[in-house]
């Protein structure tokens, strides 16, 4: 289902506040921090023309997120980045002297950093990050997932030295959970969803995330006429239009927020005019796109830089899946998870209906940018739904 935009705000410039977070310098900031981590390359930008051509458009491009800084997914660029930038801030408050990225290591950062702890809900991949970024500072993580967090990804997580608390419930609940616990204790919340009184530090995650644009600008051979990006609570979609509208300007690519059909809490947001919370019922299969409340502050940027919002059903997510991890026409495979082929189950969606492909101006001339947020980070999953694990996909098996 495919909703055009017409919020009041629609086309307005971003609001301040959000422009001095997500625009040039948001993206700047987010560099200088890569540069002072290990293994700071971009990820890959992956040409799909045999694809492009099976779909009738002129041509599609992949920013592949599926082995960033290790965590195999978009979010290693969010939580563990802001709690950095948070115990960087601590440190010099604490000593009276400045740190800066570079200092991660340094014995007196990270004697201040042992006093905090980081507290956040997640699917999965948020709390892997924010976990990651407490270890590389020394600082103490606690994690709170649902009921619906598979074992393995609350093993991922663990893995990184962080305590898990199990809540019932959904994401939301989690995160309501994780807020009154560390309200409690005096821990720090680094939630990738926002409420009011509460901005900074989302936005400081959804800052992370402009390194996958500003990373993509350089690697396109052109600036694309479309983008299709898949949201959650709305972070990355937020990030991404932020610069694509900045970067880009009047000429920015047509944007495109992709939700689960069964969790689409923004595109519900955008019919109403207004932040609404919608119903749980029954889970998608794009499990870290679950959720049912937006984020305010990348509501407050999408109504004003998003072109569209649509709904993808979980066949057109597996299908995706399986489209990129068995290649068309010598294209690379590409291994993504549920969640991570959610921007192609979209575009799929869209190319199938014609009142949609007409509405979006999709056609052989279109140049189509698409976000892999995650690779296989339920490895058994992935297999399960696509037949292959993710080794044989990338051997060739496909």
């Amino acid at each position: 289902m495919l909703l055009l935009n017409t919020h009041p705000d629609y086309k307005s410039d971003l609001d301040p506040r959000d422009l001095a977070m997500l625009g040039p310098d948001g993206a700047a900031a987010i560099g200088r921090h890569l540069a002072a981590r290990e293994n700071p390359m971009p990820t890959p930008l992956r040409a799909l023309p045999g694809l492009a051509a099976a779909l009738g458009i002129g041509a599609l491009f992949v920013k592949d997120e599926g082995q960033r800084l290790g965590l195999g997914s978009f979010k290693a660029l969010g939580g563990a980045y802001a709690v950095i930038r948070l115990a960087i801030e601590e440190a010099s408050r604490q000593l009276g002297r400045q740190f800066d990225d570079a200092d991660i290591a340094d014995p007196a950062l990270r004697k201040a950093a042992a006093t905090m702890t980081f507290a956040c809900a997640t699917d999965g991949n948020h709390g892997r990050s924010v976990a990651q970024g407490a270890g590389l500072v020394g600082a103490k993580a606690v994690i709170f997932v649902h009921g619906g967090v598979s074992a393995e990804r609350v093993a991922a997580i663990a893995r990184f030295g962080a305590e898990m608390v199990r809540v019932a419930g959904t994401y939301d609940d989690s995160v309501r959970e994780a807020a009154r616990v560390a309200t409690e204790r005096g821990w720090t919340v680094v939630s990738d969803t926002s409420w009011e009184g509460y901005e900074r530090i989302p936005g400081l995650v959804m800052q992370g995330y402009t390194a996958i644009a500003s990373e993509a600008f350089a690697q396109l051979p052109q600036a694309p006429t479309h983008v299709f990006v898949q949201a959650g609570v709305g972070g990355i979609a937020a990030a991404m239009a932020a610069q694509m509208a900045t970067h880009y300007g009047p000429a920015r690519p047509l944007f495109t927020v992709v939700e689960p059909e069964l969790a689409a809490c923004l595109f519900e947001a955008a019919r109403q005019g207004r932040p609404v919370t919608i119903a749980h019922g029954k889970p998608t299969v794009m499990a870290m796109l679950e959720c049912y409340e937006p984020s305010p502050i990348a509501l407050r940027v999408l109504y004003r830089a998003a072109d569209a919002f649509m709904t993808a059903t979980d066949a057109d997510a597996v299908e995706a899946m399986n489209r990129l991890a068995r290649p068309t026409a010598g294209d690379s495979a590409i291994v993504a998870g549920e969640s991570g082929a959610a921007g192609l189950a979209g575009l799929l969606a869209a190319m199938r209906d014609p009142e949609a492909r007409t509405a979006l101006k999709l056609d052989a001339r279109s140049r189509v940018l698409l976000i892999n947020t995650e690779g296989a980070t339920d490895p058994a999953r992935y297999a399960e739904l696509v037949g292959l694990s993710p080794e044989q996909v990338l051997a060739g098996a496909a």
